[in-house]
């Protein structure tokens, strides 16, 4: 594990692995150990970089909103840091959000994008209310609130099969301090809607979605690919294919990367 100072604020990541560059990137309430298996299997091909987000694991937060721009320049940063040229993104969710940020700020950097459990629209009225909603909610409730949305993420009939692996993300997850939670669900809720990144077709890109994701519609998040050269993988199941389709999405981001 290694650091750098973006704007005095620490950013952790890691650095494994020699080839061509892929940059993993958690979601909300998630951090860089969230890659690990992923790590082991890709680095064997590939030069795999795990960051972690501004607030969560072991980066600082820096004010008291994150905007997705200002996740991406620290992004960018650490591939500065690292003498990275080019890079294949993988986002998780709000890790999703950060890589069209960046795909934005820095199209030269982009060589494939993988958009997992993510979407490139903005969030609606009733979204950005019930981001508002939670900012008052964990602001309350830290431990209730971490614990409900971490069960949340995966779909009904994987919460009693997969109940060890959802405690370890909520343990992973109760480590993400309040001032991180809040200034990340502020960042999400004022988001750019970013569609137009993919109708623009500018790189490769391969959009990944559960049929039963409680957080995001699917009938909704195909649209977004419609008329775009785009791939799509769809599961059967909720928010977090990285866990509730593991062996199933390694061979995808293998055989995507390829």
């Amino acid at each position: 594990m290694e650091n750098i100072l973006y704007k005095n604020t620490k950013i952790s990541f890691t650095d494994s692995g020699k080839g061509n560059a892929v940059v993993l990137l958690h979601g909300f309430l998630e951090n860089k150990t969230m890659w690990t298996e992923y790590v082991a299997l890709l680095s064997e091909q590939y030069r795999v970089v795990t960051i972690d987000l501004l607030g969560h694991g072991e980066s600082d937060s820096l004010g008291y909103v994150h905007e997705m721009e200002e996740n991406a320049n620290a992004v960018n940063e650490v591939l500065e840091h690292l003498k990275i040229e080019k890079a294949i993104i993988v986002g998780h969710s709000m890790g999703g959000y950060v890589g069209l940020a960046f795909a934005e700020l820095y199209p030269q950097k982009i060589q494939k994008l993988v958009l997992q459990n993510s979407t490139s629209k903005e969030d609606n009225e009733e979204k950005k209310l019930n981001r508002t909603r939670a900012i008052k909610a964990v602001k309350q409730n830290y431990i209730s609130f971490v614990s409900l949305a971490i069960a949340n993420l995966f779909s009904e009939n994987n919460r009693t099969r997969l109940a060890a692996e959802i405690e370890k993300v909520k343990e992973q997850a109760l480590k993400t301090p309040l001032q991180g939670i809040v200034a990340s669900l502020e960042g999400m809720k004022i988001r750019k809607d970013r569609e137009w990144l993919l109708k623009e077709n500018r790189f490769p890109l391969l959009l990944i979605l559960g049929k039963k994701d409680p957080v995001l519609n699917y009938e909704e998040n195909l649209a977004q690919i419609k008329d775009t050269t785009a791939e799509l993988v769809s599961f059967e199941d909720g928010h977090m294919s990285h866990i509730e389709n593991k062996e199933a999405l390694k061979l995808i981001l293998l055989d995507f990367f390829a």
